[in-house]
């Protein structure tokens, strides 16, 4: 028998070990400002009633004065609403509760019209969710107006019908004609029975309401659990309501049995460790990313804050608290370099200070491990600033991940029947700190008999610039120590060896750990076919981590120059190296026209002497004319000698101009360039045959001239033009 105890106590510690409570903390400064982002209003307003009351209601939980002036366009809405003749049950009931935040001036009149309008609604009410508005609008009606009469004359008949809705494992049905329950609406239900026993006269049989405590306990039963310990009501049935998420249900769920506990004045016997997890499930979501989602979480937490009730704690018949409080540490991260002190706070969900109380570390549990140790420490409360201290850590706590086990315990029996902490919380913290790294030293070893050929001595971390060189019958090792602050040996998560050949093959090697010395010992010999034969420079890499060690790193040591025999044919060939993927966005080659290459010109001095050549027979044309004694001065006055004259000289100067023009005109030109020419050549075809006077002498020559024009211009061409020039000279004498 003993043994089998011993065992089911070794079951309970290392269980307990294992389990690592996540950190939940209480609502924060982070949760205020979500609120003021996710509730703001468009045009001064909100969309609806039934989203100006989530608003509302949060900010109002979460203390945060409004920053949105709504009140005037809200009330007005409110009025009209209550006014109206035509409008369901609903929207009373959403206008009213708007109205118990906002308080608007409102007439009496508009309140016991209301009234009979919201009675009627119940009187033909065949579903939960029209018993649920009715009843929760003459319940807003009776905080906000008390002579208003709204008391329940047939309690017993209604409670009745809405209590046929319910199913045995404690869920609840929409209506009669839907055979599918769902947490949700068990909740619902709740808050619509704790408003049936509020306004019931006379008061309701104390059997309904033993019936109604059987099933709150009922709904407890289907509970699901995490393994941080947090627990919440899931919702698989899609109803009228749509799908509701377990956040939205489980606070149904609250909301309803925080409003049982009020209307009754008997115990509910609500399990105390179940009502903590719901809480730990509603501070695990974090920060909702939606309005309703954030309303319900901070409506929720709120209901568990306000809970006074009696529960029934682990099946033990013992006065618990049901107001839960929660333990969260600031910083899960604790320095032993910096000397950082581990702090605790004890709080409400809501951040509110809890009562008069101490708190004890009582044992540390090694993380993955079922090492533990009892310490029993009491911490040291700071008044000012309501952190309860660990002023100094114990002796055997080293850099490393932990579990610690912490109790609170209340300096007034009291408030036990108040409060409820749920026994001891474990909680992960890491213990880091500055690793030292000493004896670390890069070596080259001879193959054969292990003896030193090469050392260099490394400073981890720092910078290295080793260059080694090695064949295939040497080794590499390389060595280093690592010890904590304490002096211990450290043992870090990831320790990497990486060599990268110089066309961008890696191989990667993981570093051994014996002891405080971290070792690894590459023979090439046998690592010639990982290394796909690739002789050449290897860069040397070293990769140290670990989320503990405060000075991780990641560092080139240098290179080694590795001489490795010729692969041989069938050996393996290094695979293809990844192809970046952000390459293709990268920047394109250039793209490079190309135009007709330049025509071959002579050179600039060649062309002044063929020009001046040129230009000698007009000078000896006109030195002829002198020579000649050519008279100019007898030229015809009449108007038809005068007119042949004239025409007869135009044709000379156009066969000199287009002599001129071919020698000086550009072969890029275009039309434009070419179009004198082509006039010039015009003039020449009309004058160049002139009429024949007697006693004239033929004195000209045929002049050719063949002008080669481009094919690519648009202009009109001629391949080949021939000009006969033939005309009278006047000599003298003649």
């Amino acid at each position: 028998m003993a043994r089998y105890l011993g065992l089911l106590l070794l079951a309970v510690l290392v269980l307990a070990a294992s389990c690592e409570s996540a950190v939940f903390s209480p609502v924060s400064e982070s949760h205020r400002s979500a609120a003021l982002e996710l509730f703001s209003p468009a045009d001064g307003s909100y969309g609806s009633l039934e989203e100006t009351y989530e608003a509302l209601k949060t900010f109002k939980v979460l203390g945060i004065e409004k920053k949105h002036d709504i009140t005037t366009s809200s009330c007005a809405s409110v009025a009209h609403t209550l006014k109206s003749t035509s409008l369901a049950s609903k929207d009373y009931f959403q206008a009213l509760r708007v109205n118990s935040i906002l308080k608007c001036d409102l007439n009496s009149e508009a309140f016991r019209g209301t009234e009979s309008k919201l009675k009627g609604s119940l009187n033909g009410a065949n579903s939960l969710i029209d018993f649920y508005y009715s009843i929760g609008g003459l319940m807003l009606l009776k905080e906000q107006m008390p002579e208003v009469d709204v008391h329940l004359g047939d309690a017993d008949r209604i409670f009745r019908s809405i209590k046929a809705l319910g199913q045995s494992d404690g869920r609840w049905r929409l209506n009669s004609n839907n055979p599918e329950s769902s947490n949700n609406a068990a909740g619902i239900a709740l808050e619509a029975l704790a408003g049936v026993i509020s306004l019931a006269t006379p008061q309701i049989d104390n059997s309904l309401i033993t019936t109604l405590k059987n099933d709150v306990l009922k709904l407890f039963d289907g509970i699901e659990r995490y393994d941080d310990g947090a627990y919440y009501f899931d919702e698989k049935h899609v109803g009228a309501l749509g799908h509701q998420s377990p956040l939205s249900a489980s606070a149904s769920v609250v909301r309803g049995i925080t409003a049982v506990a009020a209307a009754t004045s008997e115990n509910l016997n609500l399990p105390g460790d179940k009502i903590l997890g719901l809480a730990k499930f509603f501070l695990g979501v974090g920060i909702p990313g939606s309005a309703q989602d954030l309303f319900h979480q901070i409506d929720a937490l709120s209901c568990l804050e306000n809970i006074r009730q009696v529960v029934w704690k682990l099946t033990l018949f013992i006065p618990s608290g049901s107001t839960p409080l929660i333990l969260s540490l600031p910083a899960t991260v604790i320095s032993v370099t910096k000397k950082d002190q581990l702090k605790v706070r004890v709080s409400t969900v809501l951040g509110s200070p809890a009562p008069t109380l101490s708190v004890r570390l009582m044992q540390i549990f090694v993380s993955g491990s079922k090492d533990a140790s009892v310490t029993d420490q009491k911490l040291k409360f700071d008044a000012v600033s309501g952190i309860h201290v660990l002023e100094t850590m114990p002796k055997n706590i080293d850099v490393g991940s932990y579990v610690f086990s912490f109790e609170i315990i209340f300096d007034n029996p009291e408030h036990k029947k108040t409060y409820v902490t749920g026994g001891r919380t474990r909680v992960l913290v890491h213990i880091t700190g500055v690793i030292k790294i000493d004896n670390a030293d890069i070596v080259i070893l001879d193959g054969d008999h292990g003896s030193i050929e090469t050392q260099k001595k490394l400073k981890l971390p720092g910078g290295n610039d080793v260059a080694l060189s090695a064949n295939h019958l040497q080794k590499l090792r390389l060595s280093f120590d690592l010890t904590t602050p304490s002096g211990n040996a450290f043992k870090p998560h990831q320790a990497f060896l990486k060599l990268r050949h110089e066309s961008g093959v890696d191989h990667i090697f993981l570093v051994g750990n014996s002891g405080k010395k971290l070792e690894i010992i590459l023979d090439f010999l046998g690592l010639v076919e990982k290394f796909f034969y690739l002789s050449g420079r290897y860069d040397i890499q070293l990769t140290v981590g670990d989320s503990d060690m405060e000075n991780s790193f990641l560092q080139l040591l240098g290179s080694v120059e590795l001489d490795l025999p010729d692969a041989p044919e069938k050996a393996a060939r290094p695979p293809p190296q990844p192809v970046d993927p952000y390459s293709r966005y990268g920047p394109k080659p250039e793209i490079a026209h190309i135009f007709r290459a330049p025509e071959k010109r002579p050179a600039k001095e060649l062309s002044l002497v063929f020009l001046v050549l040129v230009l000698i027979p007009f000078f000896g044309f006109l030195a002829g004319l002198v020579q000649l004694r050519a008279n100019l001065k007898n030229f015809p006055k009449a108007t038809a000698p005068s007119t042949f004259a004239i025409l007869f000289h135009l044709g000379i100067a156009a066969v000199l101009a287009l002599y001129a023009l071919f020698w000086l005109k550009d072969q890029s030109q275009l039309c434009l360039t070419h179009f004198p020419c082509t006039c010039i050549l015009l003039l020449t075809f009309l004058f160049g045959p002139i009429y024949h006077t007697e006693g004239t002498r033929l004195i000209g020559n045929v002049l050719d001239v063949c002008w080669a024009q481009d094919t690519v211009s648009s202009c009109i061409h001629f391949v080949q033009v021939k000009i006969y020039v033939k005309g009278p000279i006047l000599i003298p004498g003649s």
